[in-house]
C-alpha cells in the first residue's frame, strides 16, 4: 500500500455502522444495501477501509466492498481492543471506535479481506448448528440422569428421552450433509489427512471447516495458535516463573477433538509415539507429552493438506521436531 492510502475505520453493529476518516469525518449509515450504496459513492479509488469481526454484522458490508473492487481489511476485535489500550484511549463510542481503526490501519501491516468460499460458508453454519445441539444434548443428558439418580419417572423422563432422540437424529443429518459438502468440494484433502495414523474423519471434516480448507494459515504455528494449543510462558526476570500453559483460545470442542485423537496418535502414528515417549521419559506429565502430539498432528495435517499427498510414515518432512 502507498503513503496516500486512505484508510476508513468502521465500527460495525446490527443496524447501524460508523465511518471514519480525515477527510470524511464522522458518518453514520443504515446497515443495509441502500447504507452501503450510499457509502460506497463516498469513496476515493485508492480508499482502504478496515472494519472488525463482529458476530456477522460485517459480513454483508464486507461482501459488497469487495464486489465493488474496494480494499478491506477485517480484524480480530481483541486487536483493535489492545491497541486502544495501549494507546491509553478511554473514550468508548462508536465514532472514536472507528477513529482507533483508522490509527491501527496507519501504523500496522494490512492484509486484504476476501470472502470465504460458499461452500465453507454453508459448512461453517452446518458446524455452529452442530455444536449448539451438541450441548443441547449435554445439557439434556445430565437433566435426565439428574432426574433418574432421583428415582423420578413419568412424562418429563419420556419428554427429555424423546428430545434427546431428535437432537441425535438432527446432529446425524447436519454431520451427513457436512460431510458431503467437503466431499463435493475436497474429497482429496479429506482422504488424504484421515490417512494420518490418529485423525478420524469427523476431526479432518472439522479442521477443513474450521480452516477454511487450510487457505486461512500461512505456517502450522499459526495453526497451533488459532486453537488454542500454543505454550503461554509466564516468567518476569529471575524471581517469577510460572508454569506454560496453554492458550486455550479459540474452538474448545476442535481442541477436545485433536486431544481425543492423540491417545489413538501414541499408539499409532510413529512420529507422534516418539515425542510422547520422549517428553515422558524426560519426567514430565502424561497431559504435555499429549498436548505436544497434538501439536504434531496440527503439523502433519497442515503439511498433508498443503502437499496433497497422503501420510507416508517414511517422507522426511514428518520428522521435523516438536
Amino acid at each position: 500500500m502507498n503513503k496516500n492510502t486512505k484508510f476508513i475505520g468502521i465500527d460495525i453493529s446490527k443496524n447501524v455502522f460508523d465511518v471514519w476518516n480525515e477527510k470524511l469525518g464522522h458518518k453514520q449509515f443504515s446497515n443495509n444495501e441502500n447504507g452501503f450504496a450510499e457509502f460506497v459513492l463516498l469513496l476515493a479509488p485508492d480508499s482502504w477501509c478496515v472494519m472488525e469481526y463482529t458476530a456477522s454484522y460485517y459480513q454483508q458490508l464486507a461482501i459488497f466492498l469487495y464486489e465493488n473492487h474496494v480494499n478491506v481489511s477485517v480484524i480480530n476485535p481483541l486487536v483493535i481492543k489492545r491497541f486502544i489500550q495501549m494507546k491509553l484511549q478511554h473514550n468508548k463510542t462508536d465514532k472514536s471506535d472507528a477513529k482507533m481503526i483508522v490509527k491501527y490501519a496507519q501504523e500496522q501491516k494490512l492484509s486484504k479481506w476476501a470472502p470465504k468460499p460458499d461452500y465453507i460458508e454453508e459448512c461453517k453454519d452446518l458446524h455452529s448448528a452442530i455444536n449448539l445441539y451438541l450441548k443441547q444434548n449435554t445439557a439434556l443428558k445430565n437433566k435426565l440422569q439428574g432426574l433418574l439418580d432421583k428415582g423420578v419417572k413419568g412424562k418429563v423422563v419420556t419428554s427429555l428421552k424423546r428430545q434427546l432422540r431428535l437432537l441425535k437424529n438432527e446432529i446425524s443429518l447436519l454431520e451427513s450433509e457436512l460431510e458431503y459438502r467437503i466431499k463435493e468440494n475436497k474429497q482429496e484433502m479429506l482422504t488424504n489427512i484421515t490417512s494420518i495414523p490418529g485423525i478420524g474423519k469427523k476431526t479432518a471434516l472439522f479442521l477443513i471447516v474450521c480452516t477454511n480448507a487450510f487457505e486461512t494459515f500461512d505456517n502450522a504455528k499459526q495453526l497451533s495458535a488459532f486453537f488454542g494449543l500454543s505454550p503461554v510462558e509466564y516468567s518476569s526476570g529471575s524471581s517469577v516463573k510460572g508454569r506454560s500453559r496453554i492458550s486455550k483460545r479459540g474452538n474448545a470442542r476442535m481442541r477436545n477433538y485433536l486431544f481425543m485423537c492423540s491417545f489413538t496418535a501414541c499408539k499409532n502414528n510413529p512420529h507422534c509415539k516418539a515425542i510422547y515417549n520422549r517428553i515422558v521419559d524426560k519426567g514430565k506429565s502424561k497431559k504435555l507429552a499429549l498436548i505436544a502430539v497434538t501439536n504434531k498432528l496440527l503439523k502433519q495435517a497442515f503439511a498433508i493438506a498443503n502437499s496433497g499427498k497422503p501420510y507416508d510414515p517414511n517422507f522426511k518432512s514428518h520428522l521435523i521436531p516438536s
